[in-house]
């Protein structure tokens, strides 16, 4: 698990969304929201997260992300990641979004992680 790994996100509302992550050792790391609109705004700060390996073949990582909405506003929450290695550099799964304000309901979706090159 220890590496940088690029995730791409696909809410079931159609929103995409894509990150990156790095898994240190002890069950740490962090993550980087990666968006063309952060350009906007400089670039993104990496937050912390955390991540355990539940067996052999299945993950879960999660942590505090701040997504753009327009030039404007801040989508706040904190992101969680259950999925299964489909190889030593794949990890497929479900993720969910759970705003920190307002009452409006966590978002689902399905994410792909790939193990970076660089």
């Amino acid at each position: 698990m220890i590496g940088r790994w690029n995730v791409e996100i696909n809410f079931a509302d159609g929103n995409k969304r894509s990150l990156r992550f790095d898994a240190q050792g002890d069950g740490k790391g962090t993550l980087l929201v990666l968006d063309p609109r952060l350009k906007v705004w400089g670039p993104g700060k990496p937050s912390e997260a955390k991540w355990i390996r539940e067996d052999q073949n299945s993950v879960t990582f999660s942590g505090a992300v701040e997504f753009p909405l327009g030039n404007v506003g801040r989508d706040a929450g904190t992101l969680a990641f259950k999925g299964k290695f489909e190889t030593a550099d794949s990890i497929t799964g479900e993720v969910e979004f759970a705003p920190l304000v307002g009452e409006r309901p966590s978002k689902h979706g399905t994410f792909k992680a790939v193990r970076s090159k660089e």
